[in-house]
């Protein structure tokens, strides 16, 4: 008999620049004006959090947190076809650029001594874990938002070389901003610094809010994620606020109301907040946000990460989702109600469509691991459940080949062509190392898997979980487990799907 399990998930990290900075993209409108049909998540596991999206010359573009030492980037015709986008690996850290844990990239177009590039900011730190975490930036050779990029340096924001997060540009007044987030005391708090050129400021930051309402206080005093919103003359910073690793972390919302931005007598706090939890669409989490335009220029997005279930938390397990832009009668954004996950949404107006076939359903598959050179196998040709997964080399049988079934919202069941049971989570687990079996579909998200094209492999998730498929401790011979872990970035997780 199994172990109980987690019951079902329910159907489960700017700007196209002009509505958050001055120096703005020139929308290239399309002419489509068919409404197009899509559904969320457009950034599944393990790449999934703290979303930075924009819209550039014909293209969506996305990035979000890995938690490794890889900065990612991906990019789309369409909303559709970003779940099934390569992700490119655009910079790799060093042990004197952050090497281990990057976090939360934003993405900005500006002129600086260089002329106009594209400026890449992100957190990242040498430790484990948090305590290490500053503010850094990248610079694009060119125009295109994909790089090539080149470290910059370290944003010196805060005295001591004090940890910095969450960090994005915003230009008010003609000039530009760093906003980030940061500690005084017990109360991780809001920044605003001005920058001589975009990867130097020329003062420390000063801070402009910090939690003051019960909403901003849930498992922690957090405001992070500060995210500039620009309409009609007006300027938002909207934050995100509570404890990530609470079902309660949402947005809330400052209105520029005075005329020095660094003063935090200028900012006026929405007393409610903005955008929150759903229960009743199993939308848990929503927060760390960015906004975008549409392709057409008409229409102001947000991309925003949200969990499935209350327990989630902080981990891989978050996914990117996309939502369109309301305006109050007072002209103040409307974010309205996360959408459930199975909801069939009209793309952003301009969207020409398209979607990503791979893999067929029909078709018979070998997951080839791209460091052993060796299959995904299922033990000695096992049919009952609990069989074990490990790689093996190739032997052609159907006990080595996989096949892959389309769930809700962009999610696949792999079984195995030989027993026909499915890969699956070992009794859901949530840690490292937690193993993999064959079980009969139960129709739950620990049997549920993403996939993520990278450096010409994929990165295979479980839904429930956030990890990746993973030869221990990059094993090369006959009969290493393979089992979940977090993304670390090597291709010892990197699986190759062949026919």
């Amino acid at each position: 008999m199994p172990l109980p399990r987690r019951p079902l998930r329910a159907a489960l990290l700017v700007i196209l620049m002009t509505i958050t900075i001055s120096t703005s993209v020139i929308l290239r409108p399309l002419n489509s004006e068919a409404a197009v049909a899509f559904t969320n998540p457009v950034a599944a596991a393990p790449y999934g959090a703290d979303p930075w999206m924009g819209y550039d010359n014909g293209y969506y573009y996305v990035a979000a947190t890995t938690w490794n030492s890889q900065v990612v980037i991906k990019r789309a015709k369409s909303v559709a076809a970003l779940p099934g986008a390569t992700e490119s690996v655009v910079y790799t850290g060093t042990a004197a650029a952050s090497c281990c844990n990057v976090w939360a990239p934003s993405m900005h177009k500006l002129a600086g001594p260089n002329g106009t590039r594209w400026y890449l900011y992100y957190s990242a730190g040498t430790t484990a874990c948090c305590d290490g975490q500053r503010s850094f930036v990248l610079e694009s050779a060119g125009t295109d938002p994909m790089g090539p990029y080149t470290f910059k340096g370290q944003l010196n924001v805060q005295a001591n070389n004090g940890w910095a997060i969450d960090g994005s540009v915003a230009t008010i007044g003609g000039k530009n901003y760093f906003l980030y987030s940061s500690w005084v005391g017990d109360l991780q708090s809001l920044f605003i610094a001005p920058m001589s050129n975009p990867w130097t400021v020329s003062a420390y930051g000063t801070r402009i809010s910090y939690p003051t309402y019960a909403w901003e206080k849930v498992g922690g005093n957090t405001e992070e994620g500060p995210y500039i919103l620009q309409h009609n003359g007006q300027t938002y910073l909207t934050f995100s606020a509570s404890s990530c690793n609470t079902p309660d972390y949402k947005i809330g919302m400052l209105t520029l109301t005075g005329s020095n931005p660094l003063a935090a007598s200028s900012w006026t706090k929405k007393s409610t907040p903005l955008f929150q939890r759903s229960d009743t669409n199993s939308v848990y989490g929503p927060g760390h946000h960015s906004f975008f335009t549409s392709p057409d220029g008409t229409e102001t997005w947000m991309a925003y990460h949200a969990n499935e279930t209350t327990g989630q938390g902080c981990g891989a397990t978050r996914t990117t989702r996309i939502k369109k832009v309301g305006w109050n009668s007072d002209g103040t954004p409307d974010l309205g109600t996360p959408d459930k996950l199975s909801t069939a949404l009209t793309a952003p107006a301009g969207d020409p469509g398209g979607s990503v076939s791979f893999p067929s359903s029909s078709t018979k598959y070998r997951l080839v691991n791209q460091a052993s050179g060796k299959v995904l196998d299922a033990a000695d040709c096992g049919t009952a459940n609990g069989t074990a997964i490990r790689q093996w080399a190739s032997l052609g049988n159907a006990c080595q080949q996989w096949t892959f079934t389309r769930t809700t919202s962009g999610y696949y069941r792999i079984t195995n062509a030989n027993s026909g049971t499915v890969l699956d989570s070992v009794n859901c687990g949530a840690v490292n190392g937690t193993a993999l079996n064959l079980w009969a579909n139960l129709g739950n998200a620990c049997q549920e898997w993403s996939l993520t094209p990278i450096g010409g492999g994929h990165l295979i998730a479980n839904r429930g979980n956030g990890l990746v498929l993973d030869v221990t401790d990059c094993g090369s011979t006959d009969g290493v487990a393979v089992r979940q872990w977090a993304s670390l970035g090597n291709t010892c997780q990197l699986w190759n799907i062949t026919v």
